[in-house]
């Protein structure tokens, strides 16, 4: 199974592809699509479109995952990051890939085994179990990673058998399938 995590932004969105086969998780690729602050809202948005429709055509994945909204402080950001995932979302949609949205607290559990972890928690454990060197990742692309490895850990077995509450005691019960 291959799948699609994104962090929707409208000046960051990070994406990450990641497989699991033969019991094992792997990546396949990941990165950010950036746009500039003078660029049009509907620019923006046309490029997060266009360019993960392109992601999607070329590493066919079977299901896309995407961090729900997250309302903070300011309105207007919240309405902002609503319209990256919209046309994220479309993109999918588009290619009828089934798709689920995963709160950051959640995605963070999953992860790290808490849901108030900090971003650089979230970070740590993606390069360790992906095997990805820490001075290559930014935030964006980390988040979505995390993102795709949730959905893993939310439908994929032996993660979703009952007996393991978070990445931590699976990783604790199989240590032999952490890359370090």
């Amino acid at each position: 199974m291959i799948v699609l995590g994104v962090d929707p932004g409208t000046l960051t969105t990070g994406y990450g592809v990641i497989g699991w086969k033969n019991g094992k998780l792997y990546r396949i690729h990941h990165g950010v699509i950036k746009n500039k602050s003078t660029d049009s809202m509907p620019l923006r948005l046309q490029a997060i479109h266009t360019q993960l429709v392109n992601i999607i055509k070329r590493y066919h994945p079977d299901e896309f995952a995407i961090e729900s909204a997250f309302y903070g402080k300011n309105v207007q950001s919240a309405l902002k990051i609503g319209h990256a995932r919209g046309v994220s979302i479309l993109a999918a949609v588009q290619y009828e890939l089934p798709t689920t949205e995963y709160s950051p607290r959640e995605i963070k559990r999953a992860l790290v085994g808490n849901g108030a972890a900090s971003k650089d928690q979230v970070a740590y454990m993606v390069c360790n179990i992906l095997n990805i060197p820490k001075e290559d990742m930014m935030h964006d692309v980390s988040d979505a990673l995390a993102v795709a490895i949730c959905h893993l850990h939310k439908t994929i077995s032996p993660f979703n058998q009952k007996q393991f509450k978070n990445w931590k005691s699976f990783i604790e019960a199989h240590p032999e399938r952490v890359i370090t």
